[in-house]
């Protein structure tokens, strides 16, 4: 389903440079005003959004949603704390109608691992429900001539939005507010664990690692590299499909047949970025490819040696030797394409 667009503007992709300067520390380009994150006064558009069918949690929200939890956990035999730093901030207010900050079920994890760490979400995201159905969301807001925003409308287009290959987050909505010059992108909710189910089976595993090229193949095929591939900003809905967030350093090269970039600050940096170098903006992405299955082999104890020599070659210090995304993913199916139908029912017993 495409989201319903409020105003529309136009593009803001650079495809005059052949070169582009990725060394600002909010996002790949010049332009930091736009491009930086920020922080909206959530109160003064909480009207705005619920105008368009989005509840913004409240107290009494994060409180419901804490005690659905610890149901769940019950119900499944677990021993349940309900001194989570979450929960407490949630009670610590007279007017259960005031918005409440909470990142859910990420802070539980959190909390239950280190108890005394206090963790709210970025001043860009907000939980909320979609009121028609009770749909949980995150909003993120974002500068309306952002490049992120520029990149996730693009993709979340009806002309894209249903190519199977397409495996942006679902976005519900893109509710623009002009006067304020930001934009609020309501998305369902996922998980932030890769691999949800425990034991999972090894073509589950492999399962999710195809979506996460493939997403690469067809925002490349689109002109668009992520430039911030990595574990943290993959999700999953928990049936067996995958998406990516986080565009803010996101880049267009429409009308660029060879884009360079240099200094970009992704979590996972190929060597020629990170020397200072020129380099390839898809090949950065493939590079990151290759360093997101390494450290999903490690979450889920998952030894997959035929992924070695594809996995070196994503990783290859040369990226002009590196493989494209297209020719990574061709070869990933090949190779799943050979692994016996019994070695790809065998399940994981490590936790992720």
């Amino acid at each position: 389903m495409s989201p319903v667009l409020r105003r529309s503007s136009s593009s803001d992709s650079d495809s005059e440079s052949q070169l582009s300067d990725c060394s600002s520390s909010s996002s790949c380009g010049d332009e930091d005003e736009f491009n930086k994150r920020i922080a909206p006064n959530w109160c003064a558009h909480r009207l705005i959004i619920e105008r368009c069918g989005f509840r913004l949690d409240t107290r009494r929200d994060v409180k419901l949603w804490y005690q659905h939890y610890w149901e769940s956990l019950i119900s499944q035999g677990y021993t349940v704390t309900k001194d989570l730093p979450g929960y407490t901030r949630a009670c610590n207010g007279s007017d259960d109608n005031e918005l409440c900050k909470d990142a859910g079920l990420v802070s539980v994890k959190i909390e239950v691992m280190v108890p005394a760490l206090t963790l709210l979400q970025p001043e860009n995201l907000f939980r909320g429900t979609r009121c028609k159905d009770g749909t949980k969301v995150v909003i993120k807001a974002v500068h309306l001539r952002s490049r992120e925003y520029d990149v996730v409308r693009y993709l979340s287009s009806p002309s894209l939005r249903n190519d199977p290959r397409n495996h942006l987050i679902p976005i519900l909505d893109l509710i623009e507010v002009p006067k304020d010059d930001l934009v609020f992108m309501v998305m369902e909710e996922w998980s932030s664990h890769l691999i949800p189910e425990t034991p999972c089976t090894l073509r589950l595993y492999l399962g999710a690692l195809r979506q996460c090229i493939e997403h690469a193949v067809f925002m490349h095929s689109h002109h668009i590299a992520h430039l911030d591939i990595s574990i943290r900003n993959m999700l999953t809905d928990y049936r067996s499909n995958y998406a990516y967030i986080d565009f803010e350093l996101a880049r267009r090269f429409d009308g660029i047949h060879h884009p360079r970039i240099r200094g970009c600050r992704g979590t996972e940096v190929p060597p020629e970025l990170e020397q200072g170098g020129v380099g390839d903006p898809y090949k950065t992405d493939v590079w990151a490819l290759g360093r997101m299955i390494l450290r999903a082999c490690s979450l889920t104890g998952y030894h997959v040696p035929e992924l070695a020599a594809l996995v070196g070659a994503m990783l290859n210090p040369n990226f002009e030797q590196r493989p494209t995304a297209a020719v990574a993913l061709k070869s990933f199916d090949t190779i799943m394409s050979c692994i016996p139908e019994a070695r790809l029912r065998m399940s994981s017993g490590c936790n992720h």
